[in-house]
């Protein structure tokens, strides 16, 4: 699955640490979902989604096999 975080992260100005203190998540966790290596769970990308005044569907993208 694709996202948008890095991006959106970005054009707000926050570093990789500071979004995680926001989402009550680690840095690490915030850098393995910009990799693509870890799919968060609902419950986490509806708290990025709301972080970013955004859907789900705006920022994560199935990728179609």
């Amino acid at each position: 699955m694709r996202n948008e975080v890095r991006k959106l992260r970005g054009l707000q100005g926050l570093s990789q640490q500071a979004l995680g203190l926001a989402l009550g998540v680690s840095r690490q966790t915030v850098n393995a979902i910009e990799q693509d290596r870890y799919d968060p769970s609902l419950a986490l990308a509806i708290c990025i989604a709301r972080h970013f005044g955004l859907t789900v569907e705006e920022i994560f993208h199935v990728d179609d096999a």
